[in-house]
């Protein structure tokens, strides 16, 4: 069994989650469901960054101590997550105490190495970042990332982790793992950023009281990048179950947002390399979520609510629409009315009717038990079978690529092959001919054996739908993908049962002016 470790960002919690925060989840749950489907021993960590100056901040405003906000800020970001079925094995927190012990023994292992010195920097600050920012960063006093928000003119004692000795190994390390960072489009722009020289970087802040206390001098704390990023090794037993760290570290796959690719992609692995850890295998680098061009941001006030998105089109339906409307390796731009068009058109009338049709007509002509198929396969049928074959290989090159658009795109052209071999074949003709009744079963068992294999095929993107289905023809959700991807595991005679519209049409909102 192979092992496939994978993680999200963590999140600030300052506020509330928009839509942007799910498009990253559901991605990265899909590629840990899909791994486990095809028998994969996977870890999925997920969680919440508490320590930053904005949660000091909120915590103020709202009349709560900072421990008490973070508390609750993670049980709202907990309970989000499960309402939209993301299966993490860990939601760490950075206030956890194994995490909290973890980057103190990480800092102190820096420090063994010599790579971490005290100084002054003084210079522009972006709460939002948590960054110190360089003239370039900035545009007329404003952050280019969080361009509502003025930087704030800093000077105070830190201590510095020097990234400058890195930038060789770090270049040796891009041309020795060539998929280290992908897209490629993002590579390109970090080994930019890596060949014009690097600077040494705040790796505490003395000013802030709420953070984890800095290893030998408890003036200062770690500074956010020490400890947030530190996350991916302590919820694997960093610092407090070596066995657990062992089997799981390196990570196979960090999915993160392409505004903190820097940090994920350059300060990271030279911060392992500095401790003596492996830098992680491969880190995706997705898009912005944008809405009429502009990026979807709490403090440009332009969010679509994950709530509201549940109520227009349900959990499953969200799931979809997300990756089917959004590429995972760039900007996409996403309204109420671009996804109820995809919601009507591929869940309503493609995979909604698919099921229904078929299901109802086998209910009409067999009972609901599943015939076995009877006389020659002939072209139509074979279209059919190619479908889905075509479809599950798409699946596994595709899950592999991390494009979500492309593997769906494929289940969705088997899907409507199924819908437009119901046409072709005509079962309620040949149910009025007695001299056809074998090739009625012939017809029907294609029809539900492409169900079957569709429950497989959506089960990583929508698994509560998948689940559904599943059980109206009785596949095994956890059967061995090697076997159950096959054409033909249908047993004949299986009992199916008639359910419910998977997805009823939905009214499309008036367009916002």
């Amino acid at each position: 069994m192979s092992k496939f470790y994978i993680t999200t960002a963590i999140v600030y919690i300052n506020n509330t989650p928009h839509l942007g925060f799910i498009y990253e989840l559901t991605g990265t749950d899909v590629l840990a469901r899909y791994h486990r489907m095809i028998g994969d021993e996977t870890f999925f960590l997920t969680g919440s960054d508490e320590h930053s100056l904005n949660v000091e901040r909120r915590a103020r405003e709202e009349g709560l101590s900072t421990k008490d906000f973070s508390d609750r800020m993670a049980e709202v970001y907990r309970q989000i997550e499960s309402r939209f079925q993301i299966s993490y094995d860990r939601f760490i927190r950075t206030e956890d105490p194994d995490h909290v012990k973890g980057v103190q023994d990480f800092i102190e292992r820096i420090k063994q190495h010599d790579d971490i010195y005290k100084g002054t920097y003084e210079g522009w600050y972006c709460t939002s970042c948590e960054e110190f920012k360089q003239d370039a960063d900035l545009r007329d006093g404003f952050c280019l990332i969080h361009p509502t928000l003025k930087a704030t003119y800093l000077k105070e004692e830190n201590y510095f982790f020097a990234l400058s000795r890195y930038q060789d190994r770090l270049l040796e390390h891009f041309e020795k793992h060539p998929q280290f960072v992908q897209p490629e489009s993002r590579r390109n722009e970090i080994l930019s950023i890596i060949r014009g020289g690097l600077r040494d970087f705040s790796i505490s802040r003395s000013t802030v009281r709420w953070g984890v206390p800095f290893p030998g001098d408890d003036r200062h704390v770690v500074y956010v990048w020490g400890d947030a990023l530190t996350n991916y090794i302590t919820g694997v037993g960093y610092g407090s179950d070596p066995a657990k760290f062992k089997t799981w570290w390196p990570a196979d796959l960090h999915v993160i947002g392409k505004d903190i690719t820097r940090f994920h992609a350059i300060y990271w692995p030279a911060m392992l390399m500095a401790a003596g850890l492996p830098p992680p295998k491969r880190i995706w680098s997705h898009g912005f979520m944008t809405i009429h061009g502009e990026k979807m941001s709490k403090t440009r006030g332009n969010i679509l609510d994950p709530g509201d998105a549940v109520q227009r089109f349900g959990v499953d339906g969200v799931r979809y629409l997300l990756l089917r409307e959004l590429p995972f390796d760039r900007d996409g731009d996403i309204s109420w009315e671009t996804m109820t068009d995809r919601f009507n058109a591929d869940l309503a009338n493609d995979l909604g009717n698919f099921v229904y049709r078929t299901l109802s007509m086998l209910q009409r002509y067999f009972d609901g038990k599943v015939p076995a198929p009877d006389g020659d396969t002939v072209a139509l049928d074979q279209q059919l079978r190619t479908a889905f074959e075509r479809a599950i290989r798409g699946l596994d090159k595709h899950m592999k690529a991390v494009d979500f658009t492309a593997a769906l795109d494929l289940i969705w052209q088997a899907i409507n092959r199924g819908n437009k071999y119901i046409e072709e074949t005509a079962p309620w003709v040949l149910a009025k001919q007695s001299d056809q009744r074998k090739r009625l079963q012939t017809v029907m068992y294609n029809l539900v054996e492409a169900i079957r294999l569709t429950t497989y095929l959506i089960m990583p993107f929508m698994p509560e739908t998948a689940t559904k289905i599943a059980a109206q023809v009785k596949a095994d959700p956890k059967a061995s993908w090697a076997t159950a991807r096959e054409w033909g595991r249908l047993a004949p005679r299986t009992q199916t049962t008639l359910g419910g519209v998977l997805f009823p049409r939905i009214e499309k909102p008036e367009p916002v002016a």
